[in-house]
């Protein structure tokens, strides 16, 4: 399974909040502390398809590991990026290509409490970086 200390911090920060409304304001200032993307990273070719909210996810992989950047317009989208990141940066790419990831946002529970756009949203950001992970693993 793929993890990372900020990931961890997370996840044990996320278990710490009962109240959906204080977790929504969590994952809020997760995206809101999300580094900007400089305008010219904002590319058709960075941009994620299938998400309603704009969504750009910046690979930079080196040495079989991935590094992601990103942002979206949308609040709790750009909080659902910051999870991502934190889950998937400096993880090989193998592990990620065979995590599973959507159970990864079950378990936080996180899933049952987004629309079905934004559900999808994610299952499109999750797509993205596992084939750019594959990929990555077939170059070797």
């Amino acid at each position: 399974m793929i993890s990372s200390p900020a990931f961890r911090e997370i996840e044990d920060n996320l278990s710490f909040l009962d109240d959906w409304e204080d977790r929504y304001r969590y994952i809020i200032e997760l995206g809101q502390a999300l580094p900007r993307l400089a305008p010219e990273e904002r590319t058709a070719a960075n941009k994620v398809s299938g998400c309603v909210s704009q969504v750009w996810l910046v690979s930079e992989p080196a040495a079989g590991v991935l590094h992601y950047r990103g942002e979206s317009d949308a609040m709790i989208v750009g909080g659902l990026v910051a999870i991502l990141v934190a889950l998937t940066e400096g993880q090989p790419a193998t592990d990620v290509a065979d995590a599973d990831i959507m159970a990864i946002f079950d378990r936080l529970g996180l899933r049952e409490h987004l629309s079905t756009q934004r559900s999808n949203g994610l299952a499109a950001m999750v797509a993205r970086i596992k084939a750019e992970a594959a990929a990555l693993t077939a170059r070797g």
